[in-house]
């Protein structure tokens, strides 16, 4: 008999009973439940569970915090006690599209796409933040880098940053891998989209705005049409939107051609109108409103610093909640692509170290040993760059944590938007930070210092006041 038996029947009863349950799954320490109604779940029951370690929901999901290494037992016993099928991630996320609005299910969808690329993206992130204290002046040195001064070490940044640099340079092959086959296409196929909108021989998109000056833009001549021979590096529209035609083409044809032929027909020809239908239209159409998009991003923050730091570092904890987050990732994306850096990440880090310092805090002012485990795990885990488990799990179950994390990011990306901070990259979204800025770096070190401290001077004085009263 399972030791978990008995916890597993009370997780069941607290979430509504197995009748409340579409589909489940877990990941490394949480079951994921796709539910009938939310409503139904009794959360003062569940997080009286030994077991549990907390619970949120997000994105159209019910999630409980069990820890890694216990999860998939919990899981197992959860199966052969409700009769629910074994159910995959993706089972889940289409179970919990019907407890989505609209909105919801566009900002899910860009989650969907951009979140398996992330890996990638950090990864380039970190090695370019280990390029950035090789070359960057005035860290080590007044007015002169590492490598100006220890020159042996010149190479060995080239290659670091030749290898950091790829997944943005390729950034449309990434983004079409993961998009195709989002909307149901060949993930094969996107890669090679993404290849073909930054293939060599056209005009790297960074030396446009020069070569435009200049009149030294080639074009073709498609049956009288005349268009720019650009492509689109670093960009993120255009393949977004081509990534869906693709993937639409080949999903139509695919039903329509027999199959003995499909090989011949189907990529060719989803290929060919997508292709030229991104030179044509697509391309220059989203080319233009992801730069409208990024000039009115950076004339914000060029005119209005402050405020914009003060909000967007004040609200990304909110935006967290709703699952907005994750459309500012592709914003970010566009910004590194327009103009080498983005000045929103670095509050994002900020936001994220804050959240845990409010955890952590908690963690020393309450008596239950449970939610002080959990509020030292959680606060570690927002450090380093995860911060649901600290938001959902200790500091929107008091508030006040919540609201003094909030205030305390605000004022720090307040202070690093007037300083005019910028990341090079994007990174580990914690107190690893610090290596991918490469504009103000000591700036964003005291904006560190501000999310770390002040949440924890905050969340005692909130504490003591919630006791008066």
């Amino acid at each position: 008999m399972s030791s978990y038996k008995e916890s597993v029947g009370q997780i069941i009863d607290a979430i509504g009973g197995e009748e409340n349950i579409n589909a489940v799954t877990h990941c490394v320490t949480r079951l994921r439940f796709a539910l009938k109604d939310e409503g139904k779940v009794d959360k003062e029951k569940l997080d009286e569970i030994d077991l549990v370690k907390g619970s949120f929901s997000t994105n159209g999901q019910f999630q409980v915090v069990i820890g890694q290494g216990t999860v998939n037992k919990v899981y197992n016993e959860l199966v052969a006690q409700t009769g629910v099928g074994e159910a995959s991630k993706d089972d889940v996320k289409k179970a919990s599209e019907s407890n989505m609005n609209p909105l919801q299910r566009a900002i899910k969808t860009l989650a969907d796409i951009f979140i398996p690329i992330l890996p990638a993206i950090v990864t380039a992130g970190l090695l370019l933040g280990i390029n950035n204290i090789l070359t960057g002046s005035g860290i080590f040195f007044e007015d002169q880098s590492l490598i100006e001064v220890y020159p042996a070490w010149a190479d060995i940044a080239n290659i670091i940053n030749l290898i950091a640099n790829t997944a943005f340079t390729f950034l449309p092959a990434l983004i079409g891998w993961s998009a195709v086959k989002r909307f149901g296409g060949s993930p094969l196929l996107g890669i090679v989209l993404g290849l073909i909108l930054v293939h060599p021989d056209l005009l790297n998109a960074w030396a446009y705005g020069e070569a435009k000056a200049a009149g030294e833009v080639e074009t073709w001549n498609i049956l009288g049409l005349t268009v720019e021979k650009i492509g689109y590096q670093g960009q993120v529209l255009p393949v977004l939107f081509a990534s869906y035609l693709l993937a639409k083409i080949e999903v139509f044809l695919t039903k329509r051609v027999p199959e003995g032929i499909q090989l011949l027909v189907v990529a060719p020809v989803a290929l060919l109108i997508t292709g030229f239908a991104s030179f044509i239209a697509i391309g220059p159409i989203m080319f233009a409103a992801g730069n409208l998009i990024t000039d009115g991003v950076v004339s914000i923050f060029e005119n209005f610093a402050a405020l914009g730091g003060l909000l967007y570092g004040g609200l990304y904890g909110a935006l967290v909640i709703t699952g907005m987050h994750h459309t500012f990732l592709a914003v970010d994306l566009q910004l590194i692509g327009s103009i080498g850096g983005t000045f929103l990440w670095p509050m994002l880090a900020l936001s994220n170290i804050a959240q845990g310092s409010a955890a952590l805090t908690m963690g020393l002012l309450t008596k239950n040993e449970k939610q002080k485990g959990l509020s030292y795990t959680s606060a570690v885990s927002a450090y380093l760059g995860v911060t649901e488990p600290a938001m959902f799990g200790v500091n929107l179950r008091y508030r006040y944590p919540f609201i003094a994390a909030m205030i305390s990011s605000g004022i720090g990306g307040l202070f690093i938007s007037m300083q005019g901070v910028r990341a090079s990259t994007i990174g580990v979204g914690g107190l690893p930070g610090f290596l991918v800025i490469d504009r103000g770096f000591w700036a964003f070190i005291i904006g560190m210092v501000i999310a770390f401290v002040l949440p924890i001077i905050l969340t005692f004085v909130f504490s003591n006041f919630k006791k008066e009263k």
